[in-house]
């Protein structure tokens, strides 16, 4: 995640457009930035563009130590490491789909997506992880153990139990969920998962099927048509992983509580208030306890048993029964429901979908053929494909037949000026072995020869995007950038930071005065629901023997929404019940804030201190890092001359 977004952030913020024949505005390392070049960048990142001197001036010195960066990087052969070249070959052929497929056949699988969204599938997969590089031997292990797993079910067993067992699925939830993954439609898993849910018919085990996960096996076990999306408040009380049962029955009893409150008076301020008092979610109790939009088409999903409560309200403003999941607790409000748009209006959503989806491959077949007859696409008779059928034997189902009989290497076909000869199918075919045991060596060499071709051809067309396309030109170089730029601040910054322990320490010694806890109260706070009970608390703490355990079980004798209790250390300026109060050591007298009851037992008052590396060391990490970035790059500034072209770079202009 974090890689993402860091190659994010450089293609917004350096976006290297080819230079054209124009004065140069600055030079790193021998590197030259032409003026049209810095101009087109400088405007893509300023909505509202200023070309005073400090503008330019403080962007000039962004981009200056973006261009250092790289410099050391491909210094240091960054840009020559082969997972990082591997990489980037993964960008650029994402980033040239777009422009290698058909237009008509796009606008089918548009149409094919809507038509998806309007039904939801319930499946079961079983998954086997296999690397998306893994060698032969792998790759077949992991789907001959797919079909052994797919045969036990044929053959009666469960799905689910199959699933669970010894060497079956390695989703890490399956044993929670014996490999039910609940409903989905389009756009919601991996196309070919899609694809594959979408066409297997209802109760039967697919073939095994790869992505970029592994192989699966997966049963259809429900469809039904949309629910539609909906928006949804919710109160929790929290159950977290750990909790006690007696924890559990206590707040089971609390959240039925809740909801009795509820139902005696349903109004949109009772419910903002119970949730503020009582949610346990902090990221939506102070909105009133209001979620993401979900359901069909929606990357927000939530736990089955969520959505089903949420769907099964019928109207704006109802309230559900209490529903548990393994979060907690939940009520829930609806508060909008929606069917899905009409086609029309989800065109240009799905068309976007679609072009930066991995369904976008299969408009490549028309494209091909279209492709062919613009560049001359010429076969030969066949000769030289038929010493393929008559000499593959039996070792190229296990990836080792080689071509040392082989003595003529005439041309297959050709692209424009381009031939391909036998070597070159020799070197395709050795590679594409996987799955090909149940064919014929005749099937083998017209299946592999088709692939061939169509790959051919769109890399034939691949490697004139550059010259078609200055847009793509320039994406390509973003990520190139941006790679090699993110594995060396990797290793010269961030992960330096992280893994340099003793550097860490000492970095800390010396700041250690820049972290300081203020004056804090460790205090046990209870948290009452009235004046009376507040005072009954207030009472109790006279005698030691009333610990915090025994107060609440005195207290929350009928119910347990009389009385909450927390223990933790607290600034009093920063929470907002304790603002403005003047507590002591020991028991305090009860007060009120904001229509809730609070005693509070401060059990030490404690002093300005330096905090612990432990307690602060995430933001010891960060300055450490920024501390680090700081030195590196004024080395980088000692080590390559920047040359800036003043008188360029202050007459750049809106009319540039």
């Amino acid at each position: 995640m974090k890689k993402t977004i860091f190659l994010l952030l450089c293609l917004l913020i350096f976006n290297n457009l080819n230079a054209q024949s124009d004065p140069s505005v600055m030079e790193v390392n021998g590197q030259k930035v032409s003026k049209n070049e810095f101009l087109q960048i400088y405007l893509k990142n300023n909505n509202d563009p200023k070309f005073d001197k400090v503008s330019i001036d403080e962007y000039m010195e962004l981009f200056t130590k973006f261009k250092l960066k790289v410099a050391e990087a491909e210094r240091l052969g960054y840009d020559t490491i082969p997972r990082l070249k591997k990489e980037l070959e993964g960008y650029r052929k994402q980033l040239a789909l777009p422009y290698l497929i058909d237009s008509v056949e796009n606008k089918a699988m548009v149409k094919e997506s809507y038509d998806r969204l309007k039904k939801e599938i319930r499946a079961s997969h079983i998954l086997i992880k296999v690397n998306q590089n893994a060698s032969p031997r792998d790759t077949l292990k992991a789907y001959n153990r797919l079909l052994e797993l797919k045969k036990r079910i044929e053959d009666g067993e469960a799905f689910d139990v199959v699933a669970r067992s010894k060497n079956s699925s390695q989703d890490p939830s399956v044993m929670k969920n014996g490999g039910d993954l609940g409903f989905f439609t389009a756009f919601q898993m991996l196309y070919s998962f899609e694809e594959m849910a979408y066409n297997t018919p209802k109760g039967e085990v697919s073939d095994p099927f790869r992505t970029k996960y592994g192989y699966h096996i997966l049963q259809v076990t429900d469809s039904r048509p949309a629910r539609g999306t909906i928006r949804v408040a919710h109160l929790m009380v929290a159950t977290p992983q750990g909790t006690t049962e007696a924890e559990i029955v206590s707040a089971e009893k609390k959240i039925n509580e809740i909801y009795e409150k509820l139902q005696e008076s349903n109004s949109d301020e009772d419910w903002e208030n119970l949730v503020s008092k009582y949610s346990d979610d902090p990221s939506s109790a102070k909105k009133g306890g209001v979620l993401p939009i979900f359901g069909s088409g929606t990357a927000q999903r939530m736990v089955p048993v969520f959505e089903d409560a949420a769907f099964a309200l019928k109207e704006d403003g109802a309230i559900s029964k209490p529903i548990r999941t393994d979060y907690g607790f939940h009520i829930l409000k609806r508060l909008e429901w929606n069917d899905i748009k009409s086609f029309d209006d989800m065109r240009k959503e799905l068309q976007k979908k679609v072009n930066k989806d991995e369904r976008s491959k299969k408009t490549q077949d028309i494209f091909v053929s279209k492709l062919k007859k613009k560049y001359n696409f010429q076969e030969s008779d066949g000769q030289y494909l038929q010493w393929f059928v008559e000499n593959l034997d039996s070792s190229y189902y296990a990836g080792r037949w080689d071509i040392d009989d082989l003595i003529t290497d005439g041309t297959i076909f050709s692209i424009g000026e381009k031939q391909y000869r036998q070597t070159d199918f020799a070197k395709f075919i050795k590679k594409a072995f996987r799955g090909m045991r149940r064919f014929t060596f005749e099937e083998i060499v017209q299946k592999q020869y088709a692939e061939w071709v169509k790959k051919s051809v769109l890399e034939y067309e691949e490697a004139l995007l550059p010259s078609k396309y200055p847009e793509y030109k320039a994406l390509v170089k973003e990520y190139h950038d941006g790679i090699i730029l993110y594995e060396v601040m990797s290793d010269k910054v961030w992960n330096k930071a992280v893994k340099d322990t003793a550097g860490l320490k000492a970095f800390y010694e010396t700041q250690k005065m820049k972290y300081m806890w203020p004056e804090r109260l460790d205090a046990t706070v209870y948290t009452c629901a009235n004046s009376e009970i507040s005072n009954k608390v207030f009472k109790l703490l006279k005698k030691k023997k009333n610990t915090s355990d025994v107060i609440l079980e005195k207290i929350n004798v009928d119910t347990e929404l009389n009385l909450d209790v927390k223990m933790n250390k607290y600034d009093p300026k920063q929470v907002d019940f304790l603002k403005g109060t003047n507590l002591a050591e020991g028991r305090n007298e009860p007060f009120e804030v904001d229509g809730k009851y609070y005693v509070v037992m401060v059990n030490e008052m404690l002093p300005v201190m330096p905090k612990e590396l432990s307690e602060i060391k995430g933001a010891v990490i960060s300055d450490y890092q920024a501390f680090l970035e700081e030195s590196w790059l004024k080395e980088l500034k000692e080590k390559y001359p920047v040359k800036v072209n003043y008188e360029v770079l202050y007459n750049l202009g809106p009319n540039d």
